[in-house]
């Protein structure tokens, strides 16, 4: 009897370190439909944003900062700003300019996964020269680039039309609608991309730095009609 009564206080015991130990994956949240204009940058702080760099050493506040209203990005390292939270079916607004020469950025939705250069999502290209190509990012996936076909080189999806950016030094806009599986991209309100069968329908916001300074304000998302 004795036996059978240690036996149990093991199993209990080794019950408990297991519980202890065992990880329960927090319950996966809805991402945010937004039913009304929402601002998602304060023009403050980064309240309700990540900001990730690939050096873990690094301080973030060296590459990111801001000052009158806007977003100041040094472009290195490499890395992004992203919401915190998940976002479906909207139109989302951001405004950059590069205050020297133009270099390589770009928008991701529907990021998704570990925060790394680069996350799973499908980048929004902000290349001077270039806003509006797609890029399939982790094993993101839309049919225009599938397909392949003469706007296809590698992971890129050229845009439609020439370059409809402003001048060095200027504001541009660009608009990013996501509804459902589709993803089109305006930049100073001249259509540039349309892509569709996105295999993610959902997911973060970045922004992100690489390699060359850069601008951002007034960015918000609105809900779609």
């Amino acid at each position: 009897m004795k036996r059978y009564a240690v036996t149990i206080v093991v199993l209990v015991v080794a019950t408990a370190l297991l519980a202890a130990t065992t990880v329960v994956p927090e319950k996966q949240k809805e991402p945010i439909v937004p039913k009304k204009k929402t601002v998602l940058w304060n023009s403050k702080d980064f309240t309700g944003w990540k900001l990730f760099v690939r050096d873990p050493d690094h301080d973030v506040t060296k590459t990111w900062s801001v000052k009158d209203g806007v977003i100041r990005c040094t472009g290195r390292p490499a890395g992004y700003m992203r919401t915190e939270a998940d976002y479906a079916n909207y139109l989302f607004h951001v405004e950059w300019r590069w205050p020297g020469n133009g270099g390589n950025n770009g928008a991701l939705v529907h990021m998704s996964g570990l925060d790394k250069v680069w996350p799973k999502s499908l980048e929004c290209q902000l290349h001077s020269g270039n806003a509006g190509d797609f890029w399939v990012i982790g094993g993101i996936e839309i049919k225009e680039h599938a397909k392949k076909g003469k706007r296809v080189r590698g992971r890129r999806t050229i845009k439609l039309k020439k370059s409809s950016e402003k001048p060095l030094g200027q504001w541009n806009a660009y608009d990013i609608i996501c509804k459902d599986d589709w993803v089109v991209v305006l930049v100073n309100g001249v259509l540039q991309n349309v892509g569709t069968r996105c295999s993610d329908k959902s997911g973060k916001i970045c922004l992100q730095s690489e390699g060359t300074p850069i601008e951002y304000r007034n960015i918000y998302i609105e809900p779609l009609e």
